[in-house]
């Protein structure tokens, strides 16, 4: 089968982002978003979840960091949807408990078409990095929604808010790469109802 890549671009008066995914890839990355902490999950994403991921974003860094993160989501979600294709042969659906170190996460979710956020993560702080910790939340409702996943996150313990969060990324990344990958008992689209 061929490689499934999106590339996906978006420009606005906050932020010019352009990303390149390959779903079929070996994990390796190339990411700058002005965010350290920001280039370091989505290069644990791309590198857990054996994707290529290629992503270059100039945002209003000088008001904070909320469309720069927002932003890329949205991107990054319609590069899946768009990777991704008309779903067929596909698992659909993808789940992962992730520990690192103290932290368990678990994250379940569903190429359905439908979007949908659910997210239990808890912060102490504010800010991990130049990374507000409330840009979690708005980062996978912006990739939900844009890709049509149904997206469960949920942590089951842990303390340090940068394990947290960084076990949430690659859960997702781990989750994500299983509902994406082929089984070859599927024919068509894993669906009653024929299509997603």
């Amino acid at each position: 089968m061929k490689e499934r890549i999106a590339v996906v671009s978006r420009k606005t008066g906050e932020t010019e982002i352009e990303i390149t995914l390959n779903l079929d890839g070996t994990g390796q990355a190339d990411i700058s978003t002005g965010i350290g902490f920001f280039d370091h999950m989505l290069n644990s994403f791309a590198r857990h979840g054996l994707f290529d991921l290629k992503v270059l974003v100039k945002g209003d860094l000088e008001v904070d960091s909320h469309h720069t993160i927002e932003d890329t989501g949205i991107v990054l979600g319609q590069a899946v949807k768009e990777a991704v294709g008309e779903k067929k042969g596909i698992k659909r659906f993808g789940n992962f408990i992730l520990p690192m170190d103290e932290t368990l996460v678990l994250c379940a979710l569903d190429l359905s078409g439908r979007p949908y956020l659910q997210e239990n993560l808890s912060f102490s702080v504010e800010r991990v990095g130049g990374f507000d910790t409330e840009m979690v939340h708005e980062f996978f409702y912006a990739v939900s929604y844009s890709a049509g996943m149904n997206l469960h996150l949920k942590q089951l313990d842990g303390r340090n808010n940068h394990h947290i969060i960084e076990a949430a990324f690659k859960a997702f990344a781990k989750a994500l790469d299983e509902a994406v990958s082929y089984d070859g008992r599927i024919q068509d689209v894993l669906s009653t109802k024929g299509s997603l």
